[in-house]
Formats: structure tokens, sequence, C-alpha cells
């Protein structure tokens, strides 16, 4: 049986110029991960390797950026992304994600590859006030709730997504 993880409030931190690197399959399953990917997420490569990439998914983020995401990278395109992060012992990362498809030799998409950067503090807390809402529209009217509020958002600021990623 799988043990759940219940998130805390210890924030995990790493050094700016480093990297968060993984590649997974084309249904989200990790096939790399790079050393502070491991050491962050707190579990052992061998424990991520085959899983979905989901296992690192805090509950604290809103499912219509996971919707916007693969909606970028199934159209072939590139995203970026504010994601917060769960650790195996609870603890949680955030993190700036540069998210892409990886072709084969015919353009067609082999997996995903998706270097994660340290955010701005800044950034983060203007993100994670707009993730809190999108999560409350969640939770009283599902998806689709979350979804109607990022496009009203995001059309009162007259952008999309990732401008708002890149503006902030």
């Amino acid at each position: 049986m799988k043990r759940k993880i219940l998130p805390n409030n210890n924030q995990k931190f790493f050094n700016d110029g480093q990297m968060i690197i993984s590649k997974t399959d084309t249904a989200g399953k990790i096939i790399y991960c790079n050393r502070i990917f491991i050491s962050l997420s707190g579990y052992s490569e061998e424990e991520l390797l085959g899983k979905p990439h989901n296992i690192v998914r805090h509950p604290d983020m809103p499912k219509v950026v996971f919707e916007l995401l693969w909606e970028r990278l199934k159209s072939k395109k590139e995203i970026i992304a504010y994601v917060k992060n769960l650790s195996k012992d609870g603890s949680f990362y955030w993190v700036l994600a540069f998210i892409s498809p990886s072709f084969d030799s015919k353009g067609e998409v082999v997996g995903y590859y998706s270097m994660r950067l340290k955010p701005k503090k800044e950034a983060v807390e203007k993100i994670e006030k707009l993730y809190k809402e999108l999560l409350i529209e969640e939770q009283k009217g599902g998806k689709g709730a979350s979804r109607k509020k990022l496009d009203d958002y995001l059309n009162t600021k007259g952008m999309s997504y990732e401008e708002l990623v890149l503006s902030i």
C-alpha cells in the first residue's frame, strides 16, 4: 500500500545557478533525473525512475496549471511554469520550470525534457497568491471553475499564462 505524503511547512531551497533536470517518456514517467532533483525530492534514483513525474506534485498546485502544461506539450510546444513540488518528507520547494518536448528524427514526440531553476522570492509570492485563488475555485466548482478564474484573470491582464510567468 502506497504511503500518502502529508505536506508540512518546511521549505527546501536550492542555489541560484543550480538546475534541476529530468526527462520523461510521453506518458510522463521519469526516465532520467539529475542529482539535485534526487536531493530535493528526497527520493532515491530508484524510487523516481519509472514513476510518473507527479510523484512530486504538491496538493497546493491547481490542476488547471497542469492542464495548461499538457495542452502546450501535446501541441509540441514548450511551456514555462511556476510549480510547487512536494518532497518525500512532506517539505516543499518552488521551481521555475522550462519544459519542452523531445523529438525523434521524424519530428514525433518521444518524451519531455524539463529544466528547473530557482525562482525569485517575489515571483513566488505573486504566483502563490494566484494559485491559492485558483485552488479555492477548483475546490468549489472543479477544474472548469478554476480554468474560468485563470482565463478571466489573464484576460484582464491581456496576456497568456506564459506571458504572466515571464512578467513576474
